[in-house]
């Protein structure tokens, strides 16, 4: 009865034409009837807006079990669980890795991060400095490239954490602006411990240890050297005692720049190509992101735009503002989550001030899971991954790669409604792609599909059967929708061994490993049916499962399609890409005297 119906009554009252002609009751109903056949559906819009604003919001650490939509009754997260009622929840939405580097490759490319170089064959998972040369490589081509090209505003607030240079200071090759994001303003890094005074050392916690060790050593054996030669006990040259001595002050330096200016060197913010805070002051850095965040819909509401909003929260070391400190009932990580969710609050509430709701499409998610080993003493400091087992860097088991997915756009998606169909966080790209009218590139194997029929009900089952879960450059796991029978398998052929054992997780280890040692390989592997144990609690076997045998079989051949689809590329994060280069290191200051503050007090009045 709808718009017709209030036209009618709102132009009586009026005195309008509409009394000269009344409609009859069948009349109206056939032009109702009329009206939806041209728009195709009575409750969303199927001919949906060209070129729609497109926000899309990604937490850093979250847990699927932190949100009250998905669980939660103890954290509070209103503006969130409000976006869900407002449009749809995915329920099975996969991260493409555990780990944030390789996860946002894969987001921002729709490609697995092992075709693009960005998964890592060594213990070294995600970039660590600033000043490495790996990255994003700029062959590849992100969502924000293509809508670019089809004249969209492009901006991206808050974590980077894909590179900056290649081969020279400012060279720029894996900055956001040559991977389509017209402004940028945030963290080319991540957050750490580092970031913050007082906190132990999160970035290489072992190699530090290490270096320190060598240091000891080698000051030691100098000494004892020198003490012999005065004492005649011990025949060495000055020469040999010159080349230990040099020795060790090298890996006092590499231990010292390491420890002592992680914090001047990795934690800095950035505007396009210059930097604005080194060190971060991190008490005004939540207000800063939103003054931003606010500013680019207000400068670019006239559309169309896309907006990649990637939060610094959850990640440690949760720095939390005053307002919000000590308010949850889950302590600084509780805290930390809420701020969060008003920060959403605040960002729907400038779409909404500009008038742009219905002509925007609007995502949340998380990179990964929640860490279940960041601890400080008997506090726990990472995300509740709900009923999934394991966690951050976890590349099989569900609780590292399941994450929150929320989509609303009021008109075109309905509202209120759960899928539980496989998705991943790939598929982001070929939807907002088709959203802003460009094509995906032809050149090359994109992984994610195309979301919109599924958003919108045309279809009721996901395009993906076979999904691959990588830890590193290592496959852990594969799932298999079997679409005619409604099973969900999954095989697990790597699984890391957790410390201490039965903990659920690596806490004697800071974080899972992918190899080596600290995993077990499984042969045959490990067989769930998560449509029936969603938590991956009891391993099926052929006497429990007839299909046993079959499954396995059919998965293992799609294993080796799978495999002929990859091709060598240099590898991103290799030992020499991830390394410091001090010639790389980004320094607004003289090097290695790093430090500026362009920002004044510009942020104070935005909390």
């Amino acid at each position: 009865m709808g718009v017709l119906q209030q036209r009618s009554a709102t132009s009586k009252e009026e005195g309008s034409h509409w009394e000269t002609f009344p409609l009859s009751r069948r009349s109206y109903q056939a032009t109702l009837l009329a009206l939806c056949m041209v728009l195709k559906t009575c409750g969303t819009r199927e001919a949906v807006d060209p070129k729609p604003n497109i926000l899309l919001i990604m937490a850093d650490d979250l847990g699927i079990g932190d949100i009250g939509c998905y669980g939660n009754d103890s954290l509070r997260t209103p503006n969130i669980d409000r976006l869900a009622k407002e449009g749809v929840k995915l329920t099975q939405h996969i991260a493409a890795a555990p780990l944030c580097t390789p996860s946002r490759a894969a987001f921002l490319t729709g490609r697995y991060p092992i075709r693009s170089g960005m998964a890592s064959s060594n213990g070294y998972r995600a970039l660590q400095w600033n000043a490495g040369s790996g990255g994003l490589p700029i062959n590849e081509t992100t969502f924000a490239k293509v809508l670019r090209q089809q004249g969209y505003a492009t901006g991206l607030i808050g974590k980077w954490h894909q590179g900056l240079n290649c081969e020279a200071l400012n060279d720029h090759c894996h900055h956001p602006w040559n991977h389509g994001f017209d402004y940028f303003y945030g963290m080319p890094f991540t957050l750490l411990n580092n970031c913050q005074k007082n906190k132990p050392p999160e970035l290489d916690a072992a190699l530090q240890a290490k270096l320190w060790l060598y240091t000891q050593i080698i000051a030691l054996a100098v000494l004892t050297i020198i003490i012999g030669k005065l004492t005649d006990l011990i025949s060495a040259s000055w020469k040999i005692v010159s080349c230990f001595a040099l020795a060790g002050s090298l890996f006092f330096t590499s231990w010292y720049s390491s420890y002592g200016f992680v914090q001047y060197w990795n934690c800095i913010l950035m505007r396009n190509y210059d930097i604005t805070e080194q060190l971060m002051k991190l008490e005004r850095t939540t207000a800063l992101m939103l003054k931003e965040t606010v500013s680019f819909i207000e400068r670019n509401k006239h559309g169309p735009f896309l907006l990649f909003v990637s939060f610094l929260h959850v990640h440690t070391p949760l720095f939390t503002t005053e307002k919000f400190h000590g308010k949850s009932r889950h302590g600084l990580y509780g805290d930390n989550v809420e701020e969060m969710d008003w920060l959403v609050g605040k960002i729907l509430g400038a779409i909404d001030k500009e008038g742009l709701k219905n002509n925007t499409f609007t995502y949340f998610a998380s990179d990964h899971g929640g860490q279940l080993e960041a601890q400080e003493g008997k506090a726990q400091l990472g995300g509740w991954n709900g009923i999934y087992k394991g966690g951050k860097g976890m590349g099989g088991w569900e609780g590292g790669i399941r994450v929150p997915g929320i989509f609303r756009w009021p008109g075109v998606f309905p509202a209120d409604t759960v899928i539980d169909e496989p998705t991943s966080l790939m598929d982001i790209y070929p939807t907002v792609a088709h959203l802003g009218g460009g094509i995906v590139p032809q050149d090359r194997v994109i992984d994610g599909r195309n979301l919109m029929p599924l958003l919108q009900g045309k279809v009721q089952v996901s395009e993906h059967e076979f999904m691959f879960h990588y830890c590193g450059s290592y496959l852990h796991a594969v799932r298999w929708h079997q679409k005619d029978s409604g099973a969900l398998w999954k095989a697990h052929y790597v699984t890391p061994i957790f410390h201490p054992e039965g903990a659920g997780a690596c806490y004697g280890r800071g974080i899972c490993p992918c190899f080596g040692e600290g995993v077990t390989h499984h042969d045959p592997p490990l067989l769930f049916d998560l449509s029936r144990d969603p938590s991956e609690a009891k391993p099926l076997s052929p006497d429990t499962e007839p299909l046993f045998d079959s499954v396995i079989s059919r998965i293992e051949r799609t294993v080796q399609e799978h495999r002929q689809t990859l091709t060598p590329v240099p590898q991103q994060l290799s030992l020499y890409n991830i390394m410091w280069k001090p010639w790389l290191q980004p320094c607004c200051g003289t090097f290695p005297f790093c430090w500026c503050d362009r920002e004044g007090h510009s942020a104070h009045t935005v909390l």
